[in-house]
């Protein structure tokens, strides 16, 4: 594994293309304009006006999400290949479609979650 310097930016970013799109916390407690998404038990908000892409998680009792993302942050990143990019690595959370338009899973590095997230230029969420 090559090491990296203090100027260089992330492998996934720098050779892989991988784009940054948001960062996702966890918290148990209510956040004002919190929605909440059914299919998957979670409540989130921030990400809609947060200039940096911060969303706020918050996790209903019986939620099916890993418990790694439900207490860990995770940053995500846009991708243009799903299947390509989750190859060879550890995949903790299968392919979902939160909305039309997009498939995401998670994987986890070094011990922290990292979702991937691919768009299909046509639609949207």
């Amino acid at each position: 594994m090559k090491t990296r310097n203090e100027k260089d930016f992330p492998e996934v970013t720098a050779a892989l293309g991988w784009r940054y799109h948001h960062l996702g916390i966890p918290t148990g407690t209510p956040v004002p304009g919190e929605r909440f998404i059914s299919d998957l038990g979670i409540w989130v908000a921030g990400f809609d006006t947060s200039p940096f892409g911060i969303e706020w998680m918050r996790f209903a009792p019986d939620c099916a999400v890993h418990p790694l993302v439900r207490t860990v942050p995770h940053l995500a990143f846009v991708v243009d290949d799903l299947e390509k990019e989750l190859s060879g690595r550890e995949v903790i959370c299968d392919i979902s479609s939160p909305c039309n338009g997009i498939r995401v899973a998670m994987i986890v590095d070094n011990g922290a979650p990292i979702e991937l997230m691919e768009f299909d230029r046509a639609d949207g969420c």
